[in-house]
């Protein structure tokens, strides 16, 4: 038994979901989002909160494994459309800076021409200052992906620590090389 599966999601003023067929439509001040499940599983209101119960008995081996899978992905979900998701990125090395155009991100990281990111549609780029960025969007995959994606740009190296990193990131650093003797 999955006791993430089995815990029951609030769902918060302004909220809303729906079951059709094997798609749950979660609706909400930020947006809508779709949770696409396999078959046997069904959506059980209560008041203001929503649970997941397996339909068949006898399925209930197969469909274990993903009891808890679509119950995280329903949290997310419906704390996408109610508060939204944010990573925050930080450039760390001289003359790295990033300024925003519209959608998309220009990027001075070092290299001889400068990077271009352009944002997908759901997803809000923010640029408080030169060295920080910030991703938001109500899905929680596609936040981190984005993020992903920009940092891979210039990872952070070992040496100096120069490159993007997460915010809570720590990067470990190497010593170098030891001078001549």
């Amino acid at each position: 038994m999955s006791r993430i599966g089995k815990k029951s999601i609030k769902l918060p003023k302004g909220v809303s979901a729906e079951q059709q067929d094997c798609k749950i439509i979660i609706k909400g001040p930020k947006g809508n989002l779709v949770v696409e499940m396999i078959e046997g599983f069904i959506l059980q209101k209560e008041e203001d909160n929503l649970s997941l119960a397996i339909k068949d008995e006898n399925q209930r081996k197969k469909l274990n494994a993903f009891h808890g899978l679509y119950g995280s992905l329903l949290q997310n979900a419906v704390v996408g459309v109610s508060e939204g998701f944010s990573k925050t990125l930080n450039l760390e090395g001289v003359g790295y800076r990033a300024n925003l155009a519209g959608n998309v991100l220009n990027l001075a990281m070092g290299y001889s021409h400068p990077v271009q990111f352009t944002a997908p549609q759901d997803i809000k780029l923010e640029v408080p200052n030169q060295t920080t960025i910030i991703v938001s969007g109500i899905d929680k995959q596609e936040v981190g992906q984005v993020a992903a994606n920009i940092r891979e740009i210039r990872k952070p190296e070992p040496y100096k620590g120069k490159g993007i990193k997460y915010k809570d990131e720590t990067v470990r650093r190497k010593a170098g090389k030891t001078g001549k003797k």
